[in-house]
């Protein structure tokens, strides 16, 4: 008999009935999350496991993981756990349909791909995205159950996905069960803040009464409630305190010794001795007779093993123990020894004791010598099976360590274990483990084992967001001052500067960048110098004033020069990707030079993310120069590939904003939706911004207002003030919704603050409208001269062809107005070409550009509003519709009525002046009928449909009557 059996999950029917709405209402399609707390040896784990069978009786995907309570808590093995159970369940998931999100993944289940670099941005929430999505994926047939055990001792950064979960699982077809102690831990605080929320149940297990007790006694001896003796339910209902695991516990100790059995029909049960003089109610005191009765080798054994934990491995055991393999096999599966541990059903050569409650009472049976000595051979088998100390090994073996009074070792051995973390991207983890480290080595004497921890545990905390802990970490600094080399000490106080740019604390960084250039003085050796320049020129960019984009260029290229002799590929990437944003608003082709040779070193030195965002910063800068964005989808696709989630954001506002450019509207704003919703969702609040500063754009070229207010006041929301947003708020959108609604004099307005603002603070975003939209508004208002214009479009940062349109229509005005009517059609023409990609800045200059062609006498001015008018009538922009045929008519040409049914008339047509009657009649010669058929058809005269074709055919070009029909026929629909 085993000592904790299965049987019939009893005197839960309320909590059953809540769990199996769930799942049904996960199977429609209605996730959600319910929670399972009580106090040990309540319920929790059999619960789940009938929530288990519900859910497999149904057919539903199954995940289900356990957090380990074997040293400190190890990121991530809960959702491994359950991600694993998942794979290995019956038939297989196509996780392929993943997406970008399985590389996520795949760092937690390798055999799903490679995995995603850990320290792409943001990498927490979008692993907890990926999970979400695993989810919907697994239950999108029949309802998927991810049951997560034991939540207390899970990891920091497995209970942050599981609040994520809980707060999106609403509307997929997913249900999570956590369970978790009512012992003040962080996952209890997680699950009743969720149920005050309402975005979680809470089911919260009581003790047993005594009816219950019998209920529970009854369904385990395989009889009614009423055949229970009742001296025996009085006892257990006693000395259980209403615990059911107590109640299995006693029943089980009663029984093999005698005291309760059946009488020899098989009939009643019945109480044989006086159960209150062997039954003591303490499972610790059962354990210590148990064990007695393994003898020596036996009890040594268990006692290893609960030491290793609730969960061991068959090989660690065996090298702690001294064993043959057989005989601990031969000695795991004696009758006895079942009754404290059976092999794990989810792991291989792995055996878990029945409860944990069983290891806490073989602890502390143990003295503190006994443990002592005991964590020492645990930890030395630990190193002898795993040399390298993988996974969770590193944690576990420091844990042990510290069992057996060597605190230095373990505190090493923490720090590792921490810097693994980070590393993985489980930064608050990485926190808790390297300020374990840290309290372990403060007394030691290997002072750079301390200030290297402490180094990590300033990554760590700007990484987990804990800037403020960053730091008021800086006092810590002054304990290594005459311990440390000062290159050491300088290290420290950057690691410090970074943690406080990541926060937006400028002036605490750059305070931190001057004490570590002090520390390392004038004769600094290079690789000391260039990661503070690096940190120092991200820094500066952040202050206002209109210095601070030189001096961060000469920071990055600095830095650059010198990572490069020094063998540092990771600062000089990322100083060659800075100097090419700088680069870029003033001269394009160098910044593409300084992308080049970044990724350059990203391919040389094996930096898949750098080489990515810096393909995604070299399609960008292709699409403005030349308008081709096929490097960009090409980098879009890659970053899905390898699960870099974040830098796909990036490509996708790069796209989006290129589709705004070439008025594919629809496109652009299916992007930003998309965008903005995950960015959203995982909070990753510079795409959000950005993505909000492009709808307001697309808004705005689409001449949309309130659409464009909406987006700002969202944006303002976010973020009160970013300076390097502002030229572009002002020169991409409101001067163009300005331009698209004929105030001229706002456009120029809003034109002048865009240039005021990039004075001010110098920005690295283009297309300001300086070198493009400006010229072309001043040449207008006359405020421009030849001398000016010729130094203007002389400077590289003309060459994007956005500006570079508009530049070209400035010149044709000035041409124009100075009498040279052939060079200023000439820059036009070239001007449509350039434009060629964009349609709404095309035709925004010819509309512009032909009020200055009428004035002066020069070009064909009509043909151009023509074009614009068709234009801005189809696209819904009716102030510059109107002000086009308002420039016809003052040209003298005849204006195309906007009747009823001019929409329907296709654009050659339209452009070529085709009246909607004419077009009607042209539908009719499709026929070939006469022109008293038709005239019959459309209730007029013979003669006015005369006059109808004579029209088309002048219009259209056409010898006679017999070509038109033709062209009816084969290029329209009747």
């Amino acid at each position: 008999m085993t000592l904790f059996p299965v049987s019939a999950v009893v005197c839960r029917d309320e909590e059953l009935r809540m769990i199996d709405h769930a799942l049904a209402g996960a199977r429609s399609g209605r996730g959600g999350a319910l929670f399972v707390i009580g106090e040990g040896g309540i319920g929790k784990s059999r619960l789940s496991t009938a929530a288990a069978d519900l859910g497999l009786a149904a057919d539903m995907r199954m995940l289900r993981g356990r957090a380990s309570p074997i040293g400190p808590m190890a990121p991530f093995r809960l959702l491994t756990e359950a991600l694993m159970s998942l794979q290995r369940s019956g038939t297989p998931i196509d996780v392929a349909q993943l997406g970008p999100y399985r590389p996520v993944l795949a760092r937690l289940v390798p055999d799903w791909g490679t995995p995603a670099p850990a320290h792409d941005g943001g990498s927490l929430v979008i692993l907890a995205e990926a999970v979400l999505r695993l989810t919907a994926l697994a239950g999108r047939e029949r309802g998927c159950l991810m049951i997560l055990d034991d939540l207390q001792n899970s990891d920091a950064e497995s209970l942050a996905v599981v609040d994520y979960l809980v707060e999106n699982l609403a509307g997929q077809p997913a249900v999570l069960l956590g369970a978790a102690s009512t012992e003040p831990c962080p996952a209890l605080e997680l699950a009743r803040s969720a149920a005050q929320r309402g975005s979680a149940g809470l089911l919260e297990l009581r003790r047993l009464d005594r009816d219950e007790v019998r209920r529970l006694t009854a369904g385990y001896l395989d009889c009614d409630p009423p055949q229970v003796p009742d001296e025996l339910a009085e006892q257990l209902w006693a000395d259980s305190g209403g615990i059911p695991l107590m109640v299995e516990e006693m029943l089980g100790e009663m029984l093999r010794g005698g005291l309760v059995a059946r009488e020899r029909d098989g009939g009643r049960w019945r109480v044989t001795g006086r159960p209150h003089t062997k039954v003591t109610g303490s499972l610790t005191r059962t354990m210590a007779a148990r064990l007695d009765k393994l003898g020596p080798q036996g009890r040594d054994l268990l006692t290893v093993a609960a030491v290793l934990g609730p969960r061991f491995p068959v090989s660690v055991l065996q090298a702690a123990t001294g064993l043959g393999y057989r005989e601990l096999l031969r000695q795991l599966h004696t009758e006895l020894t079942a009754e404290f541990v059976a092999p794990d059903e989810e792991t291989p050569d792995w055996y878990a004791f029945q409860h944990p409650l069983v290891v806490e009472a073989l602890l502390s049976l143990l003295t503190p010598d006994e443990r002592e000595v005991l964590a020492r051979r645990a930890a030395d088998a630990v190193l002898t099976v795993f040399p390298d100390l993988p996974d969770e090994w590193c944690q576990t073996s420091a844990t042990l360590r510290l069992q057996a009074g060597e605190p230095a070792a373990a505190g090493r051995l923490f720090a590792e274990a921490g810097r693994r973390a980070l590393a993985q991207g489980a930064a608050n983890t990485a926190v808790s483990l390297l300020e374990k480290a840290m309290d372990l080595l403060g007394h030691g004497t290997d002072v750079q084992a301390r200030a290297d921890a402490l180094s990590a545990l300033l990554l760590a905390l700007a990484e987990a967001g804990q800037v403020e802990r960053a730091v008021t970490a800086a006092g810590q600094l002054d304990e290594f001052a005459g311990l440390l080399s000062r290159s050491s000490r300088a290290e420290l106080h950057t690691r410090l500067a970074w943690a406080a740019a990541v926060g937006g604390r400028s002036a605490d960084g750059l305070a931190q960048v001057e004490i570590a250039r002090r520390l390392l003085g004038p004769d600094a050796a290079d690789r000391d110098t260039a990661p503070i320049d690096v940190v120092a020129a991200h820094l500066v960019l952040d202050l206002p004033g209109p210095d601070q984009v030189r001096l961060a260029e000469q920071l990055a290229r600095r830095a650059a020069e010198v990572a490069e002799k020094a063998r540092l590929p990771m600062v000089a990437c990322q100083a060659w990707q800075l100097l090419g944003a700088l680069k870029r608003p003033r001269d394009p082709q160098e910044a593409t030079a300084c992308l080049e040779h970044a990724r350059g070193l990203a391919v040389r030195y094996d930096l898949p993310i750098e080489e990515i965002h810096t393909l995604i910063r070299l399609g960008n800068d292709e699409a403005l120069r030349d308008g081709a964005i096929g490097r960009l989808e090409h980098v879009r696709r890659e970053a899905s590939r390898v699960g870099a989630i974040t830098a796909r954001f990036q490509a996708e506002t790069c796209l989006s904003f290129q589709a705004i450019l070439r008025a594919d509207f629809a496109a652009a704003g299916e992007l930003l939706d998309q965008v903005l919703e995950s960015a959203s969702r995982l909070r990753l609040l510079e795409a959000a911004r950005y993505a909000l500063l492009q709808r307001a754009i697309l808004a705005a070229h689409q001449g949309r207002r309130q659409e464009m207010e909406t987006a700002f006041t969202e944006l303002r929301r976010q973020v009160p003030e970013h300076a390097q947003l502002t030229p572009r708020a002002h020169g991409l959108a409101r001067a163009w919704c300005a331009l698209l609604e004929e105030d001229r004099a706002l456009a120029m307005a809003e034109q002048a603050r865009a240039l005021a603002a990039e004075d001010e603070n110098p920005t690295v975003y283009p297309l300001t409208g300086r070198y493009g939209l400006d010229l072309l508004l001043r040449s207008l208002a006359g405020e421009l001269d030849w001398a000016e214009y010729q130094t203007v479009v002389a400077a590289p940062a003309t060459r994007l062809r956005w500006d570079r349109q508009f530049a070209l229509f400035a010149g044709a005005v000035l041409h124009g107005r100075a009498g040279r009517g052939p060079d200023a059609a000439n820059a036009v023409e070239e001007a449509v070409q350039h434009g060629k990609l964009f349609a709404t800045g095309r035709n925004i200059g010819l509309r512009l550009v032909a009020e200055a062609a009428i004035t002066d006498g020069w070009g064909t001015p009509a043909e151009w509003l023509r074009h614009s008018e068709e234009y801005f009538h189809s696209g819904g922009v009716p102030a510059v519709a109107g002000a086009c045929r308002a420039l016809m008519r003052r040209a003298g040409v005849r204006v195309t009525q906007r009747r009823p049914g001019v929409d329907n008339i296709p654009s050659p047509l339209r452009a070529a002046g085709v009246t909607a009657r004419e077009y009607e009649v042209l539908q009719l010669l499709a026929r070939r009928l006469g022109n008293r058929e038709i005239a019959m058809r459309l209730h007029l005269s013979p003669r006015t449909v005369e006059k109808h074709v004579a029209s088309l055919l002048t219009k259209s070009g056409l010898p006679n009557r017999t070509a038109l029909s033709e062209l009816a026929e084969t290029t329209l629909t009747p």
